[in-house]
């Protein structure tokens, strides 16, 4: 197969580029119609046909949103072909069919794109997969409550992507019945939506999630957040209302409500971190929060790796994504606002005693976010009959941490891509090439046979695999380490807003705090149902 090809997908013939290393990439396919006009904020629709050959060398237009990343494309007013795939496919000499690695890109459901240069598919491809990424609406058009309308626009046009990979994979040599759903952050935390979801049943065999974040709205939350983003765009939260605003306001208004988030949070958790848009745990797209579904054995037929950074929040800190707190009645507030107990909080001072506030809070929202909750779904995956892998990423040098984000350019094989040397403290040296190769080729080995390359979680063992420089060995059994140990007991649920907290934190020194930062009384995140 030439690197410069074409091919027969079901909507037409489409044309893509050499990408180097012998891969093709083609890029921005629509897999559904642009949502826009009669379809703004119903469920993706079929893409139209089209005659000739499509010259798909470049990527597709990008969701709404206010985002510039760095050499990634922005979205301008007008753009709406936005629901498109992208596929980079080695070429083959023994002409078998490829795994397929379907890639979900992350953003805080607000923002982002299959776009940026990181998420390059080409050395994932040349280890011989089929690599497919996909745009989807994100922020109000994706995720926004409009009564009538189908809540969870963002995860069901993923699922459209992934029935366009079904039927038109095996045109670009991979192999439709061995799909494997991969995410990072909010990408990881649809990848966990989508295996509790009925309708995407069937349509890939194994997950790789990334720092999962534990954040799920019920739908009364859902329609708070409406309700203050269509009273900044000054219209009814009515789907006439919302239907009367371009694209463009909506994102403004949205932007206007997560700045005032934390003196004016639409519940208690936004003070600290102002994420506005979530998947909604509805009854109808989204059954249940996917931790209590993998628990309840939903989808204990996919094989799922997980992985999540030792230092998080360290990264949401730095950009300035998350509220900063230095003192002990910051750190009271922090916690009521989540509701975590008295021990938990105790014993990360405990575990940390010279270090500062802003590092123990850091530290235990980092955990409270991604750690804990990743680490939960691979060990409730396990117990429920399901086979699940976990892994760290623990690599620092020279100062940088292993944070937020920082593993992404190591297992894409794309540390020399634009951007990566903030994400991962520098330009690499050859120990960062050498922890590369070996992260690309567990998702790699995982795509094609399910094996990432070390133990599975147990009912009664969790070993961890540390991606670290130098190579790191295998911890037999991450379940008695100390921190972990402090959560125990402390169960996850979903967010809700009009309750007061379920109880404060005692034992804090300076626990009131001024009135300014504390959280409103009128918004909570409490913790039922919850999954231990």
């Amino acid at each position: 197969m030439s690197t410069e090809a074409d091919f027969r997908t079901a909507s037409g013939r489409v044309r893509g580029k050499g990408a180097g290393n012998g891969v093709t990439a083609v890029l921005g396919i629509p897999y559904a119609a642009a949502p826009f006009g009669a379809r703004r904020f119903w469920e993706p629709q079929p893409a139209p046909a089209w005659d000739g050959t499509r010259d798909c060398t470049a990527f597709g237009p990008i969701s709404p949103q206010s985002a510039q990343l760095p050499k990634a494309p922005v979205w301008r007013p007008g753009d709406e072909d936005i629901l498109t795939v992208n596929v980079w496919v080695p070429e083959r000499a023994d002409g078998g069919a490829l795994p397929v690695l379907f890639f979900i890109h992350g953003g805080a459901y607000t923002f982002g794109s299959s776009a940026q240069p990181d998420f390059d598919g080409t050395a994932l491809a040349h280890a011989k997969l089929a690599v497919v990424s996909c745009n989807y609406r994100v922020g109000f058009e994706g995720f926004g409550h409009v009564s009538g309308h189908p809540g969870n626009r963002g995860l069901l046009d993923q699922i459209a992507a992934l029935r366009w990979v079904r039927d038109n994979i095996a045109a670009f040599g991979g192999d439709p019945g061995n799909v494997t759903v991969a995410g990072h952050s909010s990408g990881a935390g649809s990848v966990a939506c989508l295996m509790a979801m009925e309708q995407a049943r069937g349509l890939f065999r194994r997950a790789i999630a990334h720092s999962v974040p534990n954040a799920f709205y019920t739908a009364e939350l859902a329609a708070a957040v409406t309700e203050r983003i269509a009273g900044e765009a000054e219209v009814a939260p009515t789907p006439q209302g919302l239907l009367s605003v371009p694209p463009e306001a909506l994102v403004a208004a949205s932007d206007t409500v997560t700045a005032h988030c934390r003196t004016n949070p639409v519940a208690a958790v936004h003070a600290f971190d102002p994420v506005i848009f979530q998947p909604v745990v509805d009854g109808e797209v989204l059954p249940a929060d996917p931790l209590r579904a993998l628990t309840a054995g939903a989808a204990r037929e996919v094989d799922l790796l997980v992985c999540h950074t030792l230092e998080e929040c360290w990264f949401l800190h730095t950009v300035g994504a998350v509220r900063e707190v230095t003192t002990e009645a910051g750190l009271a507030d922090f916690a009521a606002a989540l509701s975590l107990p008295a021990h938990l909080v105790d014993g990360y001072r405990a575990a940390m005693p010279d270090a500062p506030v802003l590092d123990r809070y850091l530290a235990l929202l980092g955990d409270a976010k991604f750690g804990e909750y990743t680490t939960r779904l691979a060990e409730h995956h396990a117990r429920a009959g399901g086979r699940a892998y976990l892994a760290r990423f623990a690599r620092r040098r020279n100062g940088a941490r292993p944070w937020h984000t920082a593993d992404i350019p190591f297992a894409f094989g794309n540390l020399d891509a634009a951007g990566a040397d903030f994400l991962i403290g520098g330009a690499p040296d050859d120990h960062d090439r050498a922890l590369s190769r070996r992260m690309l080729r567990s998702w790699a080995g995982f795509a094609a046979t399910g094996d990432p390359g070390w133990p599975a979680v147990t009912a009664a063992t969790t070993p961890v695999k540390s991606w670290a420089v130098p190579d790191a060995p295998l911890s037999a059994d991450d379940t008695s380490t100390g921190l972990r140990a402090l959560w125990r007991d402390v169960p996850f649920g979903l967010l809700r807003p009009g309750q007061p907290a379920r109880h404060r934190p005692r034992g804090l020194s300076g626990a009131a705090g001024p009135a300014s930062a504390r959280p409103s009384a009128r918004t909570d995140v409490i913790t039922a149902p919850a999954v231990s």
